[in-house]
């Protein structure tokens, strides 16, 4: 399972900046104006060789009469509830605010791991001043400035500490693959996994919401095996549709942590939506074999020979550059196709898993390199001399060159597409890297 922090605290403290810092990129927009961070904003950060999830809880509603009351709260709750480790931020340069009090009496109840982070310590008066915030009653308290970095060095350290040592596998369960069920609220995700099953081992109702925890569930049928994840798993039916999203895409980080493959569902009546765009980068980011079930196929009337591939194309462009990923149209309340979602499973679990010798790998890219070098930059000419294919759980592959820092993104492109011509990696994404030689 993966390891989730979540930065949480009232507007305006700087979570967006401090967000930014641990990921180490300018991801979240930042703006002196609160509640600037519209979108939840996912990001990885990589310390002292430990992997973690970061979770920047913005998005504060505007036109809410109480900002706190009606959304900050409810923020707060559902990163309580799901992340590994709450950083809460407050601010040096203003002091304790009540917003801060409610934060601290809330998080004080909740019986999680939380860290006070007190941002822009920037001078040794403001140093001086925060001392205050030890009033707040948390232990773990760091001061730090997240615009320039100080102080973020010994916060990462104190975060990888908590984060604990992989735990070994059952040995036969971790030869199966392991499948995440993910999408949307009410996409027929539960239904889908006890279609297969042939058994109602989830709840389904048309309440979104219904599955409280990701359930596990052995599929072992006409010779196939694999585990399945079941992450609705949105508890609050009652609360706006922005943290129902929330809820989601929370469920959906831990779950790609564990899963080698993700099913992603979508409502054919919606298309492909922007959280179901942002789930899908998760899972590209993650390296994780990716597949599209488009559910409720029956429900589109006028179906004509070429709707499908036209319904394909539009999802396809919406997930370029990275679209080579398999599209299944399904109805889980007809049982249209839902056993090709098996076949499929298959296919992309052997293409994730595929080693191909490197006498093989050389043969047929060295050709390709031949018919298509690599374009010269300022005088220098490019020349790749060989390949192979490094020891990772998805498909990436080194090509060693005399000018590796010359080789641009239209070529490295050009050879991934080389790569899943010649290979076939459908549906998983494959990492290019380019070392000198």
């Amino acid at each position: 399972m993966g390891f989730t922090i979540a930065i949480v605290g009232r507007p305006n403290v700087g979570k967006s900046t401090l967000f930014n810092r641990l990921i180490g990129e300018k991801k979240a927009i930042i703006d002196d104006v609160s509640g600037v961070t519209r979108d939840r904003i996912y990001g990885e950060s990589d310390w002292a060789g430990k992997v973690f999830n970061v979770i920047d809880t913005g998005g504060f509603v505007p036109r809410s009469e109480d900002v706190f009351e009606k959304h900050i709260r409810e923020q707060v709750h559902i990163a309580m509830e799901e992340a590994s480790l709450l950083l809460f931020v407050v601010d040096a340069a203003t002091g304790i605010t009540d917003l801060d009090d409610e934060f601290a009496n809330l998080l004080r109840k909740a019986q999680k791991n939380v860290f006070l982070v007190v941002n822009k310590v920037d001078n040794q008066e403001r140093r001086y001043d925060a001392n205050e915030f030890y009033s707040l009653g948390i232990e773990n308290v760091f001061f730090i400035a997240s615009m320039t970095g100080s102080g973020t060095g010994e916060l990462l350290d104190a975060v990888v500490e908590r984060i604990p040592d992989d735990l070994p596998e059952d040995e036969a369960e971790a030869k199966i693959p392991k499948v995440c069920i993910i999408g949307q609220p009410n996409v027929g995700k539960s239904s889908l996994v006890n279609a297969l099953l042939g058994e109602e081992r989830n709840i389904v109702t048309d309440i979104a919401g219904t599955t409280r925890d990701s359930i596990h569930s052995l599929y072992n049928k006409f010779g196939k095996s694999f585990m399945m994840i079941d992450t609705a798993g949105i508890r609050r039916k009652n609360k706006v549709h922005e943290n129902l999203e929330f809820y989601s895409v929370i469920r959906a980080i831990n779950a790609l942590d564990e899963a080698d493959i993700a099913l992603i569902v979508i409502d054919a009546s919606k298309g492909i939506t922007q959280q179901d765009l942002t789930i899908f980068k998760m899972a590209v980011k993650k390296r994780r074999g990716i597949i599209i079930a488009v559910n409720k196929w029956d429900l589109i009337e006028g179906k004509g020979s070429n709707t499908a591939r036209d319904f394909e194309a539009e999802i396809k462009s919406k997930l370029a550059p990275f679209n080579d990923v398999p599209i299944v149209f399904i109805s889980v309340l007809e049982k249209q196709r839902i056993f090709r979602i098996i076949e499929t499973i298959d296919k992309v679990y052997e293409n994730q898993t595929r080693k191909i010798p490197t006498s093989k790998l050389n043969e047929v890219m060295l050709k390709a390199i031949e018919h298509y070098s690599p374009p010269a930059v300022d005088g220098k000419l490019v020349k790749i001399k060989y390949v192979t294919q490094l020891p990772t759980h998805f498909p990436s592959f080194a090509f060693f060159t005399n000018h590796p820092k010359y080789i641009r993104e239209a070529y490295r492109n050009y050879l991934e597409n080389q790569l899943r011509e010649k290979f076939d990696f459908t549906g998983v994404p494959v990492l290019i890297y380019f070392r000198e030689k």
